[in-house]
């Protein structure tokens, strides 16, 4: 049995260095992946095209919600240096999650009314209590 060809389709044995393959048969899932990914390798494409991506950078950069341009992690403007939107301080979009390092502000006011409501409750039913046992003796 002779073994499968290592270059990529359309490679000739002498047209120089390409992807290496190994010794993997054209069913194999890293050759099929593609057509049933389509969408995703578009995306990626897209990306790819966002302003910085070309010049790299490390592992802790992280991307404009609004260019999907690289901004080093060190940038401390309070601007996206490549489409000049305001960003987040608070909110930072890495490549595949969000990280949002404090709760928003208003979490306490939205809680407000049920704290005073309880405060309230709590002094109405200790007022009923001592009501009841000065009365009771």
């Amino acid at each position: 049995m002779a073994p499968e060809s290592t270059s990529p389709k359309g490679a000739s044995a002498g047209s120089g260095p390409g992807p290496s393959y190994g010794n993997m048969s054209d069913q194999h899932w890293s050759r099929t992946r593609g057509e049933r990914n389509r969408e995703a390798l578009e995306y990626y494409l897209e990306r790819s095209r966002a302003p910085g991506v070309a010049e790299g950078g490390a592992e802790r950069n992280f991307y404009c919600m609004h260019c999907d341009g690289v901004i080093p992690f060190e940038h401390r403007g309070h601007a996206c240096p490549h489409c000049k939107a305001e960003l987040d301080e608070h909110v930072k979009r890495y490549f595949n999650w969000v990280e949002i390092n404090e709760p928003p502000e208003s979490d306490m006011k939205a809680l407000l009314p049920f704290l005073i409501g309880a405060i309230a409750l709590l002094a109405v039913c200790g007022i009923a209590f001592l009501a009841w046992t000065a009365w009771g003796s």
